[in-house]
């Protein structure tokens, strides 16, 4: 079995776009790609795509990150000017990662590098000196895909043993009629969003179903600019190989250059895209220009 560093090797894409490079897969959401993507909209809908940033969202108490913490510093207990000017101010303590969110290059290393040869010494204190999510502020915008395995399979959620491989890729797309194109942005539904909702937060990040290496060949052979999944991993957890951990994050983040979207709900999505009997859109989604940090909340939106 090859492990993810072979994986690595072989799909990398250091240099691609040159030593300095700080962009990765992004590099493919080009201007002639998102103009095109743009022409998919039809009846104007806005499906948004995130979890809300409140108390009640995916993460649990004791575990590495806690959910958003909303404090209001001025109401409407507040006294009004002498004009009847009257504010109300909030103050917002979070997590980038706990809710709908994208990893940013910065966020994922093994050997001591990051994306492009960038050595781990770069992200300090202070944040990530280069790869940070400030890169990322011209958006995500582009065709966007979604892969809706449930449907295909006829479940309501995948198991969480399920490794995604190229196959059900393949066999998803076929049976929605959709071409993958370089430049895509690929949402992947496993329908493991519903644990959290049903069951909640503790077994929703238990395990997941997600992609398996091979499908890191997929992506790459595909040129797929950004991947994001309604699981918190987009990968399976735990992996096949009980020695390695995340190591699709370690290929498709350090090796590929591709910035990940998780928890996305697209569970609207997916009913949407099959009352219209077409599963390509167009795809938004804006990380927060945090200088130096390595992930960020997005509000992802498909526009159909």
């Amino acid at each position: 079995m090859d492990g993810f560093r072979s994986w690595g090797a072989r799909l990398s894409n250091w240099g691609r776009w040159g030593p300095d490079d700080q962009l990765g897969t992004l590099n493919l959401l080009t201007p002639e790609r998102v103009a095109a993507a743009a022409r998919l909209v039809e009846a104007g809908e806005v499906v948004p795509l995130g979890l809300p940033l409140d108390a009640d969202g995916p993460q649990v108490p004791g575990g590495g990150r806690f959910n958003p913490v909303h404090v209001m510093t001025r109401t409407a207990a507040a006294t009004p000017s002498p004009s009847g000017f009257h504010y109300m101010d909030d103050l917002l303590v979070l997590y980038p990662q706990s809710a709908t969110q994208v990893d940013a290059l910065a966020h994922v290393a093994y050997d001591g590098r990051l994306y492009n040869d960038t050595p781990v010494e770069l992200v300090g204190n202070a944040g990530a000196a280069r790869l940070g999510v400030e890169t990322m502020r011209r958006g995500i915008v582009g065709r966007g895909i979604l892969v809706d395995l449930p449907r295909q399979l006829g479940v309501g959620r995948l198991d969480p043993r399920t490794t995604i491989g190229p196959a059900e890729l393949d066999a998803c797309l076929a049976a929605q009629g959709v071409v993958p194109e370089p430049g895509d942005i690929l949402l992947l539904r496993t329908g493991w969003l519903q644990v959290f909702r049903e069951e909640g937060a503790a077994a929703y990040l238990a395990a997941a179903p997600g992609l398996g290496l091979e499908a890191a060949g997929w992506l790459r052979e595909h040129d797929i600019a950004f991947t994001a999944a309604d699981t918190w991993s987009v990968e399976r957890v735990p992996a096949v190989d009980p020695r390695e951990e995340m190591p699709v994050h370690c290929v498709l983040v350090r090796d590929l250059g591709m910035p990940l979207g998780e928890m996305l709900d697209l569970e609207l999505l997916a009913q949407r895209c099959e009352d219209r009997g077409r599963w390509a859109f167009w795809f938004s989604a804006e990380p927060l220009a945090i200088t130096g940090g390595v992930g960020s909340p997005i509000e992802p939106k498909a526009i159909l």
